[in-house]
């Protein structure tokens, strides 16, 4: 994993982790020791993460096998419906490292029978649904989960067996929720979720579906992230074979399918989930108060354990054969990979990823599913929602870095909320903008984003409401006018376009902020009488042609389209061209186009004095004070501009053009 010169190229690429360069050598070390011990010198981690080709229910030609592993269970015997959930007709039998039981016959188990196991352990008998069940169902009456065959007569036929993720692409990601993403008030399935949301993905231009929630969790509001069940299908959308047709269907279209995949904790609960599976805390997490996440009320793994990393890896390699998944998004990392979870911590200087906080067994885990999804499918897309800034997140494991493709540029929503909700306009800061929005660890790929699920959760704002608030309720008719309604209609605009033209190698939008969804997410619950008002998405009022949403819905297709024609995600090739913190202005130049913002909020100027770098001709190509866009038709794509010499700019080659107040251009040189 070192490079010939013994010196890791993370130290390279990074000077400043220099005086690191012996806890970087520990990690690779333990890394290098535990793969060995994993797969040998030679193994491969492909044929190493198969826990569910042999554990849990597989049918075979004369009947079916059920293995389980619960190391310190003194026995366990499966139940269900094929046995009137009798625990005394089929125990299994203890093996060495696994319980086994097989059960002779084809129709001894049928496609949707209820099963759970009986453990016992320790003088106590618990039901329990099986490790690697694949579905589960809920009792209508009771509301009781128990584990369910999946074996339907005819098995799904795939048809995408030529897609792959054309990596060469800018990843623009759509971020997901099935249950939430239709208008109806209740939860949405994967087949309503095919039919009406992937078109609309396709048609605004985005290349990448993110779906969250998709691991089975036996509380919906928890967004999915409390998961009970790993290899099973959430069915609270539909079946394993509707995931499978909505995933088909959307490489059909071209579109990337990832997963928001939780490795960082699991559900507390013991009757759905997996804690003290085998009648200890310590089977999958650490023993004691070590075990338990304080603010997520949650269980953590422990990745030092060989067979956890099994069951995780296997997980992966699970819903990337089964289920086509192009790749995850690994939620928690910061979690994971610190000992206090991260909480508190403020990541201000290098010595904190470096401290005895650091859990090298959480990196090491992360490294090691880089290495596995790498193997399946070098096409594979990962990225790391690690809020800390890990040095070296996304940088190749034998770079000595985790392996990542991305990480989620989590400072920029964070720098426009706190900009939105502590700054008056006339306040707002050109230079801390163009910091945050291009900022980022050298040679490591970033997904910018305005706002995620993050921001729309009840507790907090989307972008929308903080820039119009109750004045969306009145006030979003094209046929009347709101000063409010109007400031957040241009900066909305603004907002996203700095972002996606600034911000990184890939861009994300939670479905329905692309055309300012008014309120926030709030799941049903007891505080709001269990209703689904909230927890929906209205896509009406995006296609109300009276309505301003309208104008944002019309920017996000237009914006995608014009980033993707001049090839503006992911490249390097960005020079400021004027920062001006007095009149709120912001230039630059990128791909050869030229930027201009004008973020006052009451300054239009006439004859700007804009440096452009060399001499020429230039036209505006985009303007978001576009009509269709709720612009008011200020900027003119019909002028031509020659550029002079600029004595207010120091002599500098440019041109002088009209900058309205809250707008945004684009100049091409003829």
């Amino acid at each position: 994993m070192k490079s010939t010169n013994n010196t890791l190229k993370i130290l390279e690429i990074d000077p400043w982790l220099k005086p690191f360069e012996g806890d970087l050598n520990l990690r690779m070390d333990k890394y290098n020791h535990t793969k060995e011990a994993l797969v040998g010198k030679n193994g491969d981690f492909k044929s190493f993460a198969n826990g569910h080709l042999f554990y849990g229910f597989h049918l075979v030609e004369d009947g079916w096998y059920y293995r389980e592993w619960a190391p310190e269970a003194d026995a366990l015997y499966l139940i269900g419906d094929f046995n009137d959930w009798n625990p005394e007709t089929h125990p299994l039998e203890k093996k060495e490292g696994y319980w086994e039981i097989f059960l002779p016959g084809v129709e001894a188990l049928k496609h949707l029978s209820r099963v759970k196991v009986r453990v016992e352990a320790n003088g106590i008998s618990r039901d329990r649904i099986p490790l690697y069940i694949r579905r589960t169902a809920q009792d209508p009456v009771t509301h009781d989960f128990a584990g369910q065959i999946w074996m339907p007569e005819a098995s799904f036929k795939w048809t995408d067996q030529t897609f792959s993720a054309d990596n060469a692409k800018p990843l623009l990601i759509y971020e997901a929720h099935i249950g939430m993403a239709q208008e109806k008030e209740g939860i949405g399935s994967f087949k309503e979720f095919t039919e009406n949301v992937l078109p609309r993905i396709k048609a605004n231009g985005y290349t990448a579906v993110q779906l969250m929630a998709v691991m089975n969790h036996p509380y919906y509001a928890s967004f999915g992230y409390h998961v009970s069940n790993f290899f099973a299908v959430s069915s609270w959308f539909g079946t394993p074979d509707d995931l499978k047709e909505l995933i088909d269907t959307a490489h059909s279209m071209g579109i990337v399918v990832l997963m928001d995949i939780v490795h960082s904790h699991a559900v507390k609960n013991i009757a759905e989930g997996i804690n003290e599976f085998d009648g200890t805390d310590y089977q999958f997490f650490h023993g004691g108060g070590r075990g338990n996440h304080s603010a997520w009320d949650s269980k953590l793994f422990n990745y030092g354990k060989y067979e956890v990393i099994h069951f995780l890896l296997s997980n992966i390699k699970f819903w990337m054969d089964e289920y086509h998944f192009d790749g995850f998004r690994f939620d928690g990392i910061t979690s994971m990979i610190y000992h206090d979870n991260g909480l508190g911590t403020a990541f201000d200087n290098y010595e904190k990823y470096f401290s005895m906080n650091t859990d090298i067994d959480a990196l090491n885990y992360l490294q090691l599913a880089n290495e596995l999804i790498r193997e399946i499918r070098p096409d594979a897309i990962t990225i790391a929602e690690d809020m800390s800034g890990m040095p070296g997140m996304c940088l190749p494991v034998r770079d000595g870095g985790i392996g990542f493709d991305y990480r989620l540029a989590m400072g920029i929503p964070d720098f426009w909320i706190n900009t939105l909700s502590k700054c008056s306009d006339e306040n707002w800061s050109m230079w801390k903008l163009w910091h945050e929005l291009t900022t980022g660890r050298p040679q490591e790929k970033k997904i910018g984003y305005a706002e995620s699920h993050d921001q729309a959760l009840v507790g907090d704002k989307t972008i929308i409401f903080w820039l119009a608030d109750k004045e969306m309720y009145w006030n979003m008719s094209k046929h009347q006018q709101n000063l409010q309604v109007s400031r957040a209609i241009d900066l909305h605009k603004m907002i996203r376009f700095s972002t996606i033209t600034l911000s990184g190698d890939g861009y994300l939008n939670f479905m329905g902020n692309e055309f300012g969804h008014p309120e926030w997410i709030d799941f049903p619950r007891e505080g709001n009488n269990w209703s689904y008002k909230y927890a929906r998405r209205q896509w009406s009022l995006a296609e109300n042609k009276d309505l301003r949403y309208d104008y944002l819905y019309q920017f996000d297709k237009e914006m995608l389209a014009f980033v993707k024609e001049h090839n503006l995600v992911g490249s390097n090739n960005l020079q400021s061209l004027w920062i001006d913190e007095q009149d709120k202005l912001l230039a630059y130049k990128k791909n050869d186009l030229i930027f201009l913002f004008n973020f006052n909020p009451t300054n239009s100027f006439p004859e700007f004095a804009l440096p452009t770098g060399e001499s020429g001709e230039y036209k505006v190509i985009f303007s978001s004070d576009d009509e269709i866009f709720g612009g008011q038709s200020r900027i003119s794509q019909d002028v031509v501009y020659s550029t002079r010499t600029l004595p207010e700019r120091g002599n500098n080659t440019g041109i002088l053009i009209y900058s309205p107040s809250r707008t945004a251009l684009v100049l091409q040189k003829i």
